[in-house]
């Protein structure tokens, strides 16, 4: 587990690790749980499964974090299915799988769910397991992380990623961006774009639909682009992220495919939310989807 994940509170953990040690004796099999501060402590432990299954106790970025680690030494596919028990923020890969928010409820599955084949984004020496963001999704994300980490101290963490995108939404300028889908070109950047996010799970910050048709399992990857830059477009679009309404919008476009690339027309840099991790900026990127990269533990 993640012991400096926002929500992750020593009782439901303790909870959670009572029951996996009691249903790992009745099967005769060992339970052990290690509890990582920082990334180096992550490599540790996951260096050491010697075959044993994986669980993760966290939230998209606990989760982000592991699959960045098995991915960058090669042992990712051989890790076997992996269990989430989401006990972070957001908690956006467990809602697009289907998985029991309730942390007992996530540990049956784990226990009793199937495997399922995952799909990954990955570009260069970087893996995305649901959602990248160019353009207002890092604003936010880079906003929403620093009022988390305040709002912390009064117990509000959650707080941190809606407040965040609403800053980010009123203050971004929008960026010129190309975007090309399978080579073809979506948007040529003449005018600016507010955001690219680029989706293998559908919600982003703790729910929002930001890519509704987003499935995990198909292969793709969804791409939705928002060209308005008014204030009353804003306020629209943000109305109808909950919902997923906002991808009807005259002024947003849809893409699919298993190649995407992202290029600054304009000279000025980008920065890449990659699963609220920030990185950049760059003026190209490129994000190619691999099928069946790792598998999970989850409902059908």
């Amino acid at each position: 587990m993640n012991a400096s994940a926002g929500t992750a509170y020593r009782r439901s953990v303790d909870a959670v690790a009572s029951f996996l040690a009691s249903a790992s004796a009745r099967r005769g099999t060992s339970f052990e749980l290690a509890r990582t501060q920082d990334l180096d402590e992550l490599d540790s432990a996951l260096g050491s499964l010697d075959g044993r299954h994986l669980v993760l106790l966290g939230g998209d970025g606990s989760v982000h974090a592991a699959i960045q680690c098995l991915h960058k030494t090669g042992t990712l596919a051989s890790a076997g299915p992996i269990g989430i028990i989401p006990v972070g923020t957001g908690n956006d890969l467990a809602r697009s799988l289907g998985i029991p928010l309730d942390p007992l409820q996530a540990a049956e599955c784990v226990m009793s769910g199937p495997a399922r084949a995952m799909e990954l984004l990955v570009s260069e020496d970087r893996v995305a397991v649901n959602a990248v963001h160019v353009g207002i999704g890092a604003d936010a994300a880079a906003k929403g992380a620093d009022l988390k980490k305040k709002l912390k101290k009064v117990k509000a963490g959650k707080l941190g990623y809606p407040l965040g995108a609403v800053a980010a939404g009123f203050s971004s300028p929008g960026q010129h961006l190309s975007v090309r889908v399978d080579g073809e070109l979506l948007h040529d950047g003449s005018r600016p774009l507010l955001m690219v996010a680029l989706g293998l799970g559908g919600t982003v910050g703790g729910g929002a639909r930001l890519i509704p048709d987003a499935n995990p399992h198909d292969g793709l990857v969804d791409v939705v682009l928002w060209e308005s830059v008014g204030s009353a477009a804003r306020v629209g679009y943000a109305l109808g992220l909950k919902s997923g309404d906002h991808a009807r919008r005259t002024d947003v476009r849809i893409g699919r495919g298993e190649t995407v690339e992202i290029t600054a027309v304009d000279g000025n840099g980008f920065r890449v939310s990659n699963d609220g991790e920030l990185w950049g900026p760059f003026p190209h990127r490129r994000w190619d989807v691999v099928c069946d990269a790792w598998h999970v533990i989850a409902p059908q």
